[in-house]
């Protein structure tokens, strides 16, 4: 007696038709893609077309009189470009200028004007400081110019600082896809290694900007905390992405740092200077947070950085939360050697 076998030929297409991705698939990819081009696009085009002095916290100071004649003056030469608070001394400007809480300073005394540029804040400002400054010297007015903040004598546009930008991007995210392809293991080895990369990246990338190129002259313990603490916000994340959304994750992280918060960032210029809200939104992702406290470490004594840390710190242990979802919904799996 003969048994005839059962073909599963029959069967066959019709799985293949089940996982066979649909229209709607394809209509949801390009809806995605689509959306992802437009932010990239929003991203770049909208600081380099909308850039410039608006809004800019300035300190003024000076008797009532005077403060109000310069801030006519200013309002009148550049229209909304100066958002003024009143300070009762140039010594309490300087110090609000120091904090970060402006970008520079006009006080009028006896003796005449003095600018207070703080030219670390942002390349633009100093250069627009003077600008004022040449137009009350037209008026008669004597300007003195203060720099409570410089670049060093070697780096005196800050191009260091302004270079910071991909390493930091890639010195986040490349690791993290490196991490994940070679310790495939355990995510607990991602971790410890991309915290361990985070720290002597900072270390070794201050160093050389710091002693190599002098382009920081503060607290090189404290800036180098700065830089590893932004790589680590970027790598964490990145890895806790890629721990519960697989390689999509890895995805979702490139265009969040390199093509949204990379040109948001205002490493180079400063947040203040870029359009509204697009400079305040890039202080809240990791490279514009990460920028902001650099520059605090590296030119202010760490001022002026409170809530950047936190935001560095929160992506830090979002990034750290997400793998420690990717780690529970696979218990389950089997374990790869």
């Amino acid at each position: 007696m003969s048994i005839t076998p059962i073909s599963s030929g029959s069967s066959t297409p019709a799985a293949a038709e089940r996982k066979r991705p649909g229209w709607g698939t394809v209509a949801g990819l390009v809806l995605a893609l689509t959306t992802v081009v437009t932010l990239m696009l929003l991203a770049f085009a909208t600081p380099s077309l909308n850039s410039g002095a608006k809004d800019l916290p300035l300190a003024v100071s000076g008797p009532a009189p005077a403060v109000a004649k310069v801030t006519q003056a200013l309002e009148a030469a550049k229209p909304g470009a100066f958002e003024t608070t009143t300070y009762a001394s140039a010594a309490e400007a300087a110090d609000a200028i120091q904090h970060r809480d402006a970008i520079g300073g006009i006080s009028v005394g006896a003796d005449g004007v003095t600018i207070q540029t703080a030219s670390a804040a942002g390349a633009p400002y100093a250069q627009l400081l003077r600008t004022v400054g040449a137009g009350l010297e037209a008026q008669g007015q004597k300007v003195t110019y203060t720099d409570l903040a410089p670049w060093t004598k070697d780096d005196p546009m800050g191009a260091g600082l302004a270079a910071l930008a991909l390493p930091l991007a890639f010195g986040g995210a490349f690791p993290a896809v490196l991490l994940t392809q070679f310790l495939k293991d355990s995510r607990v080895k991602r971790l410890v290694g991309a915290i361990t990369f985070s720290v002597l990246a900072g270390l070794v990338t201050t160093a050389i900007l710091q002693y190599g190129f002098h382009s920081f002259d503060g607290s090189y313990l404290l800036t180098a905390s700065g830089v590893s603490l932004g790589i680590a916000a970027i790598s964490l994340t990145l890895l806790g992405l890629e721990s519960v959304f697989g390689f999509a994750g890895f995805g979702l992280g490139a265009v969040l740092v390199m093509f949204i918060s990379n040109p948001l960032a205002g490493m180079a210029a400063g947040p203040h200077w870029l359009p509204q809200p697009w400079g305040e939104i890039g202080q809240w992702l990791p490279l514009g947070a990460a920028g902001t406290v650099i520059r605090s470490a590296a030119f202010f004594d760490g001022n002026g950085a409170g809530r950047e840390l936190l935001i560095l710190g929160a992506w830090a242990a979002f990034g750290l939360l997400l793998s420690l979802v990717g780690h529970h919904r696979s218990k389950g799996e089997p374990a790869i050697a």
